[in-house]
Parts: structure tokens; sequence; C-alpha cells
């Protein structure tokens, strides 16, 4: 079983700069998602099951500071709460520099059938191979 909080750094690409001359609002968003996928791949025990998939009912970000091309950036998440057909997790930005946290943010999953698009429950092996971390 891993540990709570999966983490991973990147080096922020010119390609997500706006017109301000720092990170897009929406990178965020997309990074999320991708921080959201790449936990359960990170932990080979979990086969997810077939025709199942994920879908984001809610995102919730706040901006604390601005970040810019070439700066290092640990993204953390973990799972805060798990229910019958949701999962929320939240995510934190750190700017490896100096440590801070530049942006939180949160988002209810919902697990479906991915042919039908209905919520499902949640199978017993997600509470067991990631362990929540309550607020």
């Amino acid at each position: 079983m891993a540990g709570p909080i999966f983490s991973y750094s990147f080096i922020i690409p010119e390609s997500v700069i706006d017109e301000n001359g720092h990170v897009n609002n929406v990178a965020y968003v997309q990074w999320m998602q991708e921080a959201a996928i790449r936990h359960p791949e990170s932990v080979t025990e979990y086969k997810p099951a077939e025709n199942t998939t994920w879908y984001a009912r809610e995102h919730r970000i706040e901006y604390l500071l601005p970040a810019f091309p070439g700066e290092e950036i640990e993204v953390r998440t973990w799972l805060s709460e798990i229910k019958r057909v949701r999962a929320h997790r939240k995510y934190e930005f750190l700017r490896k520099s100096d440590g801070k946290v530049i942006v939180k943010g949160e988002t209810d999953w919902i697990y479906v059938n991915a042919k039908t698009g209905r919520p499902i429950a949640l199978p017993a092996v997600v509470g067991e191979l990631f362990p929540v971390l309550p607020d």
C-alpha cells in the first residue's frame, strides 16, 4: 500500500504562460487531472475495473502566488474522503525554490460505469490501496 500523499515534480514550460507573464489558471486544472491519473498508476497493486472511469463533478482552486516559466513545481495529491460513489481529492502545488504553496485545489470525482455514465459504488480496494488523509 502506498502512503496517502502522491507527489511528482516538473519544470513549468513556456507553453502555459499567459499574457500576464505567469502560469495560466487553466493549466492548473490540467495538472490536477494529470495528478489524479498518475496517483493510481503509481500503485502497482491497483487494477481499475473494466468499463469504469471517473468524472469530475466539481473543481475548486485557490491561487495564492504566481508561477513563472522555468520554475520547478512539486504537485502533491491525496484523497481526503471516500464515499459510496465519490472520492474527494486535494492538491497542493509547491514552488521548489522556496517551498511556498502557490496553489491549492480540490476535486470531487464520481466513479461511473463508462458505458452508461451512471455512478457506481467504489470497489473496497480503492479504500484499501489509497489511504484517506482527512482534513
